[in-house]
């Protein structure tokens, strides 16, 4: 079995997401937040089965990129580059197969790590994630992402912007 067919929940991520991220301090206070263009795509040649990019726009014209490839085993996928080192896994606890939960530590910074969580509408138009940063054991912020997807076809998307 490959992993689309392991992870059915996590195929059912693959295109074009766009949305917006909001950053808020163990006061719940927002800190920070910004636009959102991701692109999840399953590669079915090459050294790894899936790759997302991150986009992130702030209104002050602020950008920044992302590039998370990803291997598979163990019906996970693993990151493990220069950034974070972590997983992401389907919960089989959701009849509903709606969620999925990651964890990742931050590469160099043992005292921070986070975990996800992704709740994918019925129809696969919406999704909704949670971070949790945890350091030393104590909330230390929280990221809410509210996403709407618009297209499976990230190749496109890709030409598109030049990618």
């Amino acid at each position: 079995m490959g992993i689309r067919e392991d992870m059915p929940l996590l195929a059912r991520h693959e295109g074009v997401w766009d949305g917006t991220y909001a950053y808020y301090n163990a006061q719940n206070e927002k800190v920070d937040g910004h636009a959102s263009r991701l692109i999840c795509r399953f590669l079915d040649e090459g050294p790894v089965p899936y790759h997302q990019s991150n986009y992130y726009t702030w209104a002050d014209g602020k950008t920044d990129t992302r590039e998370f490839p990803a291997e598979y085993r163990d019906k996970r996928i693993w990151w493990d580059n220069d950034l974070i080192k972590g997983w992401a896994a389907e919960v089989p606890l959701d009849e509903y197969n709606r969620t999925m939960m990651l964890y990742w530590q931050r590469q160099g910074d043992p005292s921070l790590y986070l975990y996800e969580q992704i709740q994918l509408s019925d129809d696969g138009q919406n999704r909704c994630r949670t971070w949790h940063w945890i350091r030393n054991g104590a909330l230390e912020t929280r990221t809410a992402i509210q996403e709407t997807f618009v297209t499976k076809d990230w190749r496109r998307i890709e030409a598109e912007m030049g990618i």
